[in-house]
């Protein structure tokens, strides 16, 4: 299978923008001072979008997934979200096990 050139270019073309905008974001966040309630909010944004990610599976799905899921959820305000993750997955394993 041959990559065709305009596919390349459209590649080229769209990473090297995404490649810039990472390495801008912290030369950019070095000058920039936060407030204690951004710096709050911005600390949200990663079990938030774990949440958008996890609840179709939750209403989707049998009870061990709804359960690691409301589990995930919980687990993930008060620990770090590999964390909270991998122990999800551990009680879905448990209760599929289990025969749930």
């Amino acid at each position: 299978m041959m990559l065709e050139f305009s596919t390349l270019i459209a590649i080229i073309a769209m990473a090297i923008p995404t490649a810039l905008i990472r390495v801008s974001g912290p030369f950019i966040m070095r000058h920039v001072k936060l407030t204690k309630r951004v710096q709050a909010a911005l600390g949200a944004i990663p079990p938030a979008v774990l949440m958008a990610v996890v609840a179709p599976t939750a209403f989707m799905t049998g009870i061990p997934e709804t359960v690691g899921c409301c589990l995930t959820a919980i687990l993930a305000l008060h620990l770090p979200l590999l964390v909270a993750t991998a122990l999800g997955v551990a009680c879905v394993a448990l209760l599929r096990l289990a025969g749930l």
